[in-house]
C-alpha cells in the first residue's frame, strides 16, 4: 500500500516549508503566483486534496458555517417563497464573509432527533427562522454558547432579533377588514394537527405559532365586533390553503372574508374559491401576509413586509462584528388589491 500524501510530503517534494503549501490554499494572497501554481501543480501530481477541513477547524476553533433552524421539512426550505426569499438574502451576507449555511429543520413533533442534531452541529453561529420559543433544540444552542438571532420580537434565547411588528402589521389588515364591513372571519393558519388534507376548526389556545397568534391579536384588536373562526388545512402551504378554504366555503356557515396568515394559504383559498365560480373582493373578500411575487399576480390583498431584507439583516447580526445593534424592527406596509371588497349584504 502506498504511503499517505500529507501536507508536508508536498512540502519536500516542492522545496518549501510546510507552512507555506498551508498558505498556498489558505492564504494564496501570502504568495506569489508562480510559487502557488508550482505548490498546487506537485499536489495534483501527488494526489493531494489539500488540507483537512475537520483538522482545521478544530485547530482554529471555527466551523465556517451558520445554522438555519426551522421547524418545517427540509424541502420548505426550496419551495416556500418567503423560505426562499428570507434565504437569499441571507445566503448573500454569508457569502460575503466566505460562510456556508447549514439548513437544520427541527420538528416540532420529532423534537428529539432535531434537538440532537443541533447539539451535534458544526456550525459557529445561528439563524432562529420561524422556530418558537419553547422548541428544546433553542435551549442547546444556549447551553452550547452558540450566537443566535431570531425572526422573532423579543425572543428570550436569542441574541439578538430582526422582525416585524406582527401585531401592528395584522391589524392594520383587520382596519381594513372592519372598514369594508366584515363582520364574519375565517382565519386560515399551519398546524401539524390538520394532516392529510382533513382540515380542522382550532380553538386560540390550540394555535402552536407565536407569530399566527400575534397576528390574530392584531386582526381581532381593529374588529373587536366580528366573529372569528380558526381553520387550518394542514402545514404552510398552498395545498392546505385550497383544503381549508375549500372545506369552510362547502359549509353552511360561510363567512364573508378568510384571512390567510400566509399568501401561499390565501392563494389556496383564491382557488377553491375560482373552483366554485366566485370571484375574490365580489363574493367574498380573501387576504394575505408577506406579499411574495405571486400576491401581485393574484390581486391578493396582503401585507408586505421586506422579507430578503430581513434575510440579510439576520445576516449581518451574525457575522458583521461592526454591527452593533441587536434588535431591529422592519416596517411592514398594508397593500390593498382586487381580493378584498365589501362585506356581501344578506
Amino acid at each position: 500500500m502506498a504511503p499517505r500524501v500529507t501536507l508536508k510530503t508536498v512540502a519536500q517534494a516542492a522545496g518549501v516549508s510546510p507552512s507555506t503549501v498551508s498558505n498556498a490554499y489558505n492564504k494564496p494572497d501570502q504568495l506569489s503566483a508562480a510559487v502557488r501554481e508550482r505548490i498546487l501543480a506537485t499536489a495534483q501530481e501527488l494526489g493531494y486534496a489539500g488540507p483537512d477541513a475537520s483538522a482545521r477547524a478544530l485547530r482554529s476553533g471555527k466551523a465556517g458555517s451558520v445554522g438555519v433552524l426551522f421547524t418545517s421539512q427540509l424541502s420548505y426550505a426550496f419551495s416556500d417563497p418567503y423560505a426562499v426569499g428570507f434565504l437569499a438574502g441571507l445566503a448573500e451576507i454569508a457569502e460575503e464573509f466566505a460562510t456556508s449555511l447549514l439548513l437544520m429543520p427541527v420538528s416540532s413533533t420529532d423534537v428529539r432527533s432535531g434537538t440532537n442534531a443541533v447539539r451535534q452541529a458544526a456550525i459557529d453561529t445561528a439563524a432562529i427562522f420561524c422556530v418558537d420559543r419553547g422548541h428544546p433544540a433553542l435551549e442547546v444552542l444556549k447551553n452550547r454558547g452558540i450566537p443566535t438571532v431570531s425572526t422573532q420580537r423579543g425572543h428570550d434565547l436569542a441574541d439578538g432579533w430582526v422582525a416585524i411588528n406582527e401585531l401592528d402589521a395584522a391589524a392594520a389588515m383587520g382596519e381594513h377588514l372592519s372598514r369594508l364591513g366584515h363582520r364574519d372571519v375565517v382565519v386560515l393558519v399551519d398546524n401539524h394537527e390538520a394532516i392529510g388534507g382533513r382540515p380542522i376548526e382550532l380553538d386560540l389556545d390550540r394555535i402552536d405559532c407565536d407569530d399566527c397568534s400575534l397576528r390574530i391579536q392584531g386582526l381581532r384588536k381593529t374588529m373587536p365586533d366580528a366573529q372569528f373562526r380558526v381553520v387550518s388545512g394542514g402545514h404552510n402551504a398552498f395545498d392546505s390553503g385550497l383544503a381549508a378554504a375549500s372545506w369552510v366555503l362547502d359549509s353552511q356557515d360561510r363567512p364573508t372574508a378568510i384571512a390567510g396568515l400566509s399568501d401561499v394559504q390565501a392563494l389556496g383559498a383564491i382557488e377553491a374559491m375560482k373552483a366554485r365560480g366566485l370571484v375574490p373582493g365580489r363574493d367574498l373578500t380573501v387576504t394575505g401576509f408577506d406579499d411574495i411575487p405571486a400576491a401581485e399576480v393574484a390581486g391578493l390583498t396582503t401585507v408586505r413586509q421586506p422579507i430578503k431584507d430581513k434575510g440579510r439583516a439576520v445576516g449581518r447580526l451574525l457575522l458583521d462584528p461592526g454591527e452593533t445593534q441587536r434588535h431591529i424592527t422592519l416596517p411592514t406596509e398594508l397593500v390593498v388589491r382586487s381580493s378584498s371588497g365589501p362585506a356581501p349584504r344578506n
